[in-house]
């Protein structure tokens, strides 16, 4: 498989195929311990969940999914009740990245949703956060707000 030529990014009906297939990329989301905390993903965790997939010849080779939310106590960046689509994962099989598929997911997100919220706000637990915030903010055009920071004593 080429995977530059024919892929295709779309928005994902919810299946259990798609669910077997997103499970089976968090699996090797997980092995790659590229993130403090994660782990794979259940069904539980894709039921009520809007989908966006990069694809080629029938296989997936990334996902972008997350769900409308109310804001609460944001007030710094947006009203109490403000509606938003939280991304909750975004994630591109390795082999593959750096390759404009990440983004694709996300520029199609972001045009989808346009109409029904104002805001896209995400959060992450990555262990790589300089290419994160490079990605996020750089690339993505999406504003800084907060930071939690750990340091092991």
């Amino acid at each position: 498989m080429n995977p530059e030529k024919d892929i295709r990014i779309r928005e994902a009906e919810p299946s259990e195929a798609l669910f077997r297939e997103l499970i089976r990329l968090s699996e090797d989301w997980e092995a790659e311990d590229s993130c403090y905390g994660y782990r794979r993903n259940e069904v539980s965790d894709l039921q009520g969940r809007r989908f966006f997939v990069a694809e080629s010849e029938g296989k997936i080779l990334g996902y972008l999914f997350g769900r409308p939310e109310k804001a609460e106590k944001m007030r710094s960046i947006m009203p109490d009740g403000t509606g938003y689509f939280e991304v909750e994962e975004l994630y591109v099989s390795p082999a593959l990245r750096s390759r404009g598929i990440g983004g694709g997911l996300f520029r199609l997100a972001e045009e989808t949703l346009r109409s029904e919220t104002e805001y896209l706000l995400l959060s992450t637990a990555t262990k790589n956060w300089r290419s994160i915030l490079h990605f996020y903010v750089e690339e993505m055009g999406m504003d800084f707000w907060s930071a939690r920071l750990f340091k092991k004593i």
